[in-house]
């Protein structure tokens, strides 16, 4: 039993200094100022590609553009409705 426990406790060290380098390796590739620095450089490149982007989608799949623009209604939506709960909470 004691033995059992142990071996537990061990693979459970084990997968946390995993799961540790697993993020460090991961923020080498996420959010780093080095990102940041490029969207500065090239705003203007970023966003004209993203308009042309949706341009090229009103054509082909204006259908995707409608899926969205409801899941940004419904989750407005849903903010909304939490907000107001949140103050009728509070209020009480």
């Amino acid at each position: 039993m004691e033995t059992e426990i142990n071996k537990l406790k061990q693979e459970n060290e084990e997968l946390k200094k995993k799961i540790q380098e697993l993020e460090d390796k991961l923020k080498t590739y996420t959010n780093t100022n080095r990102h940041k620095k490029y969207y500065e450089n090239n705003s203007n490149i970023i966003k004209d590609k993203a308009k042309n982007y949706m341009e090229k989608l009103k054509e082909e799949n204006p259908d995707k553009l409608k899926e969205w623009r409801h899941n940004a209604y419904i989750n407005r939506k849903n903010k909304l409705k939490a907000l107001v709960d949140n103050e009728k909470k509070d209020n009480e």
